[in-house]
């Protein structure tokens, strides 16, 4: 992404939320987005695939606390077509440095900068003011592309953690030229930006904006014989199955940052990051509730009415049993401790069982005349008597 791409860009506007917008709206945005435009949904459709890459683009400057405000800070500076002067004007000084605005330079963002910037934004408007003299910039590293995927895994997948295989695009240093982007593997320096990869834009005011250089795309080289391959650029599109494992106690929609498993950079710079959404298949039998298991039991009415124990099933492990006491209403739900959710600790939330009770539909003849009897035996008692007087009074 280029500085004037950074700046100029709406990300907000490409996911359709605020600017005051929260995290956990962000978030969601992204995912609905992701889901609608991803490249597995709409095979051959190129519009869907460029919009796809706006919305990653969008989300891994926004969905990022340090970005974002680094993304916020930029914009109010330069989002209008220039710097904004200080008390002086135009031509006046400047009372702050933007290498302590944008993360002290190359030494304070590190190879982590908004947007995959090589040495961060202090780097990338270091050459914003031109105060005579060429400077000794010199071509930095440049960090690989943030990839963005999704994973299905089961329900108990999901609980237990798992290994999947993902098999992932992305450009990597092209190996018929090892990167070169030359044939021969002898790039030249590039005359246009002398080997920095940037050019100054004069904006006006005694400064200077800096750009990719047009010649180079940014690189600091140019193909004396560009490569069959790659065109000169360097890279290829490359493919790549990876063993990824994916934590116990995953949630559905949730986001796994994976460092380094990204693009790979070039001229030594770091990979990217992977990103991985992961979405949950439902189970047959039981639920989940934040990090506790939860599943409905039916019992019968005696077993509710006398009392009783009940085996109650567990994901992946042996059944439990949990005693009923006399007189448990339909609907109660009780606990087995340490047969739930792993949580990020290591401990197990818990197995919440509700009480469903199952009233028969075919009775047998003994089994008719004894609920008669007790029918009979019950006949002064209204379990309703309390309702209706509660409804005279209210």
């Amino acid at each position: 992404m280029s500085t004037k791409d950074f700046i100029e860009k709406d990300f907000y506007k490409v996911l359709g939320v605020p600017k005051d917008a929260t995290e956990a709206e962000i978030k969601k945005a992204y995912r609905k987005l992701a889901r609608e435009y991803h490249p597995d949904a709409n095979k051959g459709n190129a519009k869907a695939e460029e919009r796809f890459k706006e919305i990653s683009e969008a989300n891994d400057v926004l969905g990022d606390p340090k970005k974002r405000k680094e993304y916020d800070e930029a914009r109010a500076l330069f989002g209008n077509g220039g710097f904004r002067p200080g008390p002086g004007g135009a031509g006046g000084s400047f009372n702050f440095d933007l290498g302590d605005l944008f993360g002290g330079g190359a030494q304070g963002q590190g190879q982590g900068g908004a947007g995959g910037f090589g040495g961060g934004l202090g780097d990338v408007f270091g050459g914003l003011f031109n105060r005579g003299g060429t400077g000794t910039t010199r071509t930095q590293p440049r960090r690989g592309q943030d990839i963005d995927t999704e994973v299905s895994l089961s329900f108990t997948e999901a609980i237990e953690g798992a290994t999947v295989p993902l098999r992932m695009s992305s450009q990597s240093p092209c190996k018929a030229c090892a990167g070169t982007g030359d044939k021969n593997g002898t790039p030249r320096v590039c005359p246009t930006c002398v080997g920095t990869g940037q050019v100054a834009r004069g904006s006006g005011g005694g400064f200077s904006l800096t750009d990719p250089c047009p010649d180079c795309k940014g690189r600091g080289l140019m193909a004396e014989h560009p490569c069959l391959e790659c065109k000169g650029s360097g890279r290829a599109k490359s493919s790549r199955t990876m063993q990824v494992r994916i934590p116990a106690g995953v949630s559905d929609g949730q986001r796994i940052r994976l460092r380094g498993k990204g693009a790979p950079g070039e001229r030594g710079g770091p990979a990217g990051d992977l990103y991985v959404t992961v979405h949950v298949d439902a189970h047959p039998v039981f639920g989940r509730k934040d990090d506790n298991l939860t599943v409905t039991v039916p019992v019968t009415f005696t077993e509710a009415a006398l009392g009783g124990e009940v085996r109650v099933p567990t994901l992946g492990g042996p059944p439990v049993t949990l005693k009923l006491p006399p007189g448990t209403p339909n609907g109660r739900t009780m606990r087995a401790r340490g047969k739930g959710a792993v949580r990020k600790d290591g401990t197990r939330g818990d197995l919440l069982v509700t009480v469903e009770v199952s009233v028969p539909t075919d009775l047998t003849g003994k089994a008719r005349d004894a609920l008669e009897a007790y029918r009979e035996a019950t006949a002064g008692e209204d379990p309703r008597a309390e309702l209706f007087q509660a409804a005279k009074g209210a």
